[in-house]
């Protein structure tokens, strides 16, 4: 058995509504170059490189690589906002059971362009927050977006 540790950003963007002091939320999403399922960005916490922050435990924190793999697979940075409940789940990599951690982020689209996405994903969309459970294809993500939603309709 295995331990994995990932990080990652259900990331949001505000469009105000003409005319009527409301606002909108879109919600960035990807899908998978490897199994096609639409997925929030995420990746693996990494081990780091001379002249780190964190020279304790020579890893990313979870928040450097949250950006990190949200930049670098949808071409989009962020600012978080708030951490949101970790999920765990297992699976099966060249017969090797591995239990995954994640850590997810709700975040704030500060710049960036969805064209810069990284050859990890295949498509990233920008997509109205009523139409993202429809969209995501794991239960995992879904049951981030639920916490995401509830924090964003706050």
């Amino acid at each position: 058995m295995k331990f994995e540790f990932s990080a990652g950003g259900v990331v949001f963007r505000k469009n105000p509504l003409a005319g009527s002091g409301q606002v909108k939320f879109e919600i960035l999403v990807a899908q998978h170059s490897q199994h096609h399922g639409w997925v929030f960005p995420k990746g693996l916490i990494a081990e780091k490189e001379s002249g780190v922050r964190n020279q304790e435990s020579g890893r990313e924190t979870k928040e450097e690589a949250a950006l990190r793999e949200v930049e670098e697979e949808t071409g989009v940075k962020g600012k978080i906002t708030k951490s949101l409940t970790p999920v765990t789940y297992w699976y099966v990599f060249e017969k090797v059971k591995i239990k995954k951690t994640v850590y997810y982020f709700l975040m704030e689209c500060i710049s960036g362009d969805i064209k810069d996405h990284d050859f990890e994903m295949e498509d990233v969309e920008w997509i109205p927050a009523e139409k993202v459970e429809d969209k995501l294809t794991y239960k995992s993500d879904k049951q981030v977006w639920q916490e995401a939603k509830e924090l964003l309709n706050k």
